[in-house]
């Protein structure tokens, strides 16, 4: 899991760029949007599969504070709301709660989830020029990979 960072914006970034912004705000989105899931999950998880749960649900609460850094430090308001899809993941793991253990059981839904948020740090690290942001984004991409290869082994 990473620490908090605060980010000043690159000298190359100027403050009017859109297309990072837009980006950025897409990758906020994915990763409110799964959290939004794990919220869910910690509080429905069997004790052993808690720890799995907990780990992605921090990682995406510590980037979500840096990404909504980066698009504050590009003059922009970053939206923290998420979209209809965090009411889709909740729902989702409620009523798989109902009928069914949330454990290790659950992995290929998680590493489909987290392939969209992969795929939105891809689309927002190709929008950055080179630099401390894009570096950052980076980072932060290769601590998702990292959990889902930590748990590979799960199914």
């Amino acid at each position: 899991m990473t620490d908090p960072i605060s980010y000043s914006p690159d000298p190359l970034s100027g403050p009017d760029n859109e297309a990072e912004r837009e980006a950025l705000q897409a990758l906020l989105n994915r990763t409110i949007d799964a959290q939004a899931g794990y919220d869910t999950m910690r509080e429905k998880a069997e004790p052993e599969f808690r720890p799995v749960v907990q780990k992605f649900h921090g990682t995406h609460h510590a980037h979500a504070d840096q990404i909504a850094a980066l698009i504050a430090a590009r003059g922009g308001e970053p939206d923290v709301s998420g979209t209809l899809m965090s009411s889709v993941n909740t729902a989702v793991v409620s009523i798989r709660a109902l009928f069914d253990e949330i454990d290790e059981d659950v992995m290929d839904s998680i590493r489909d989830g987290e392939g969209h948020v992969l795929e939105a740090f891809d689309e927002a690290i190709t929008a950055m020029p080179e630099g401390h942001d894009k570096e950052a984004l980076v980072r932060m991409r290769g601590e998702v990979q990292e959990l889902l290869d930590e748990t590979r082994h799960l199914d």
